[in-house]
């Protein structure tokens, strides 16, 4: 890796040598702008508005703008005679739970490395003194012409930098709130919630850029003159215009996915208990069936018994036995009427 920055993390009295390196990398696919007639690369060039002429890097300084146009040139030797004592150092200021950093002040991120041999006591210091805090630093540095808020923690046995925005940095978020005023139902909450335990958790090193892929399939089949690879078919479904339904169809595809097959109606049998009206009027059906299948199961009966007695008196073998039998049998039934 390497360095983009080197100084000094400031701790107190203590001073740690260290270097700068990027944490992050990209690896989306880039391009290159080009004449579509004839593929030629299309570059820009720096060129002087007074002289009309292309103009080299070492030419090339920085200068601030005036409302009026005027423009008022600042060199790298003002920038560094500024009393800014971040310039070259990481000045700690103090130290806070990780909990009270808003995710939306998170920017770029950054390894501290030790840099020599004598750096590595203090570093080792801060590095432990982090973990048995449990908190995280929060420093104040200078990178790219301007001062910047940082926040230090430990990651596996290396200090780690995030850049943070200021303060007024970050937008207020009332302007994004939906307009219109809703209210969210407790059927769809529980919907809401069995599509979320059916999703699960997500396991980071099994996500990959699917976009990335498909670019780099394209790139390979055009360099070889392949035909390009049509896109699957994604089905998505009908349209789903009731809220209740799209969560119902949500949580059904969700188990499909994960290839569950049991438990596909918890959705819709969640959302039927908290219905008691429906309930009742499913309670007297059951009744009815219940006194229907009773007394067909008495006719039925009936016709076995006359099936017998019609067998016993087609059949002669052991008529005396039968016989007896059948006044045994009389009287039962008599007493059951």
């Amino acid at each position: 890796m390497r360095s983009i920055w080197n100084g000094a993390i400031s701790f107190g009295l203590v001073s740690i040598p260290i270097k700068l390196v990027n944490a992050t990398e990209h690896h989306s696919v880039a391009f290159r702008q080009i004449h579509t007639e004839d593929g030629g690369r299309i570059r820009y060039r720096k060129v002087c508005e007074l002289e009309e002429r292309e103009v080299t890097s070492d030419e090339i300084g920085k200068g601030y703008e005036e409302p009026d146009g005027t423009i008022i040139p600042i060199t790298d030797d003002d920038l560094a005679a500024l009393p800014l004592p971040t310039a070259k150092t990481i000045d700690i200021v103090g130290f806070i739970p990780a909990e009270r950093i808003d995710p939306l002040q998170m920017d770029a991120a950054y390894y501290l490395m030790a840099n020599g041999v004598p750096a590595a006591k203090p570093y080792t210091l801060l590095r432990e003194a982090l973990k048995r805090s449990g908190r995280v630093a929060i420093a104040k540095f200078a990178l790219r012409g301007r001062e910047r808020l940082g926040m230090l923690r430990v990651v596996e046995d290396v200090i780690a930098m995030h850049g943070l925005l200021w303060p007024d940095e970050v937008r207020a978020p009332e302007s994004a709130t939906p307009d219109a005023s809703v209210t969210v139902r407790d059927k769809e909450l529980d919907l809401a919630d069995a599509l979320m335990d059916t999703l699960g958790e997500v396991d980071f090193e099994e996500l990959h850029d699917d976009y990335r892929e498909a670019v780099e399939e394209l790139i390979a089949a055009k360099a070889s003159g392949e035909k390009v690879p049509a896109p699957p078919a994604v089905d998505r479904g009908g349209k789903v215009i009731d809220l209740m339904s799209a969560l119902e169809s949500s949580v059904r595809q969700a188990r499909a996915s994960r290839g569950e097959e049991e438990g596909e109606g918890e959705a819709e049998q969640l959302s039927a208990r908290k219905r008691p009206a429906r309930k009742t009027s499913r309670t007297a059906p059951k009744e009815t069936t219940g006194k229907k299948s009773t007394s067909t199961a008495k006719k039925t009966a009936g016709k076995k018994t006359a099936a017998k007695k019609s067998t016993a008196e087609k059949t002669k073998t052991d008529s005396t036995t039968k016989k007896q039998t059948a006044k045994k049998a009389s009287p039962r039934k008599r007493a059951s009427a």
